[in-house]
Parts: structure tokens; sequence; C-alpha cells
């Protein structure tokens, strides 16, 4: 049988998912881990670097309060750093040629030897995991997969910057490797507020649950 579908019916239910839909499954707080991703100096403190994002500046408050309550309930906190490894040798040599890249190659704030810390009101405790990354995603060339599988977790919920470049990567990639991802709608940040919108609804539609940050931590709560 043949289901007539009109380009209008089309487009609506498109509109619907990319708006409101969500992922359906439930938050285990046991299974998961939370990601922050590159809330470096040169990101989020103003006039450090041609990458400063505003935006990334604004959500430290919140962010460090999820962080504080993922530490609560023993929920591993892993933090990505974009960092100079390897003599550069890891880094796709295509990274230089987009107009993000170019900046980085002449700022004296990134050297070969020298890393650019997580911003002090995020700082890592002993505990955390810190992984030094080559690209936009978290998962190319680093540990990650391999100490998600190590502490027996299935779910990461992704935060930090940029929402549409590293977090968004970063989450395309787990989804890929079979992770649920949960991606905080406040508690990422990008440079245009139109582009973290566009692409909360991309993941919304295909990758991830897309949540608040207080909702995240209900979630977390509330897991039996």
């Amino acid at each position: 049988m043949i289901i007539s579908t009109s380009e209008e019916q089309v487009r609506a239910k498109a509109r619907q998912e990319y708006e409101t839909g969500s992922a359906n499954f439930t938050i285990d707080r046991s299974k998961c881990a939370l990601i922050v991703i590159d809330m470096q100096e040169s990101f989020v403190t103003p006039g450090r670097s041609p990458y400063w994002v505003p935006a990334a500046t604004g959500q430290i408050s919140t962010l460090g309060k999820l962080i504080e309550r993922c530490r609560r309930q023993k929920v591993p906190i892993i933090y990505t750093a974009f960092g100079h490894t390897h003599h550069r040798l890891d880094r796709p040599h295509s990274l230089s040629l987009m107009p993000l890249g170019k900046p980085l190659e002449h700022h004296p704030q990134t050297t070969a030897d020298e890393r650019d810390p997580i911003c002090d009101a995020l700082s890592p405790e002993p505990e955390d995991v810190v992984i030094y990354k080559p690209s936009y995603g978290a998962f190319i060339d680093t540990p990650l997969e391999t100490i998600l599988k190590n502490l027996n977790k299935d779910t990461v919920i992704i935060s930090g910057t940029l929402t549409n470049f590293c977090c968004g990567a970063t989450a395309r990639q787990a989804f890929e490797r079979g992770f649920k991802v949960v991606f905080g709608s406040d508690v990422n940040a990008t440079d245009l507020p139109e582009m973290h919108e566009n692409e909360l609804k991309v993941l919304r539609r295909g990758f991830a649950k897309v949540l608040n940050a207080q909702e995240i931590i209900e979630a977390l709560e509330n897991t039996p």
C-alpha cells in the first residue's frame, strides 16, 4: 500500500522533531560521565586570544553548578583541552586550511611546548581525568572511549565550547560509537547564538537528548 505524503507534511514532521523531539532513553546516573570540553583560558578569558567565546564566559557559573552536582553524585568528570600534542603530527593538516584554524597558527599564546590551561573557575580536581586532543572531536586520537569503557559508562553528558564544533563533533562521535548522548543546552556555548540554536536542533533530532543543566541535575538525582 502506498501512503501519500505531501511536501508540507514532510516539513512539518521535520520541524517538530528539530524543535521538540526527544531521544527515547532514561538517564541512569550510574552509567553517566560528564565531559567538559575545552573550557580553557584562551576560550573563556576576555581578550586572552582570538578564540575568546563570550558565551562560554557567561556559562561558567551554570556549568560549575553542574560539575559540583556531578561530583556530589559520584559521576566521573572528564575534561578535554585543545592542545599541541606529538609536535602537531597528530593534528589534521586540513585544520590549518580552515578559517577557524588560521589565528591559532600565529597566536603567541599557543606554542608547541605550552598547553592552554582549563580556566581557574572550573579547575579539575585530582580525581578528574584530563585529555588533550588534537582536533575537534574528543574521541579522535585520544583514549576517551577506552576510559569510558573502563569506567563502565554508556552515557556521556556533554558540556563546554564550541557548541557547533568540538562539542557537536564529540556528540556525533559518541553516538556513532554506541553511547547515549545528553547535550546541555545552557552549558554549551559558541560564538553566534543562531549557530548554537541550529546545532541544538540537529543534535536533538538525530544524535542526543538535549536538556538544560537543571533538567540534567534532576535526572541524575532522580535515578533510583
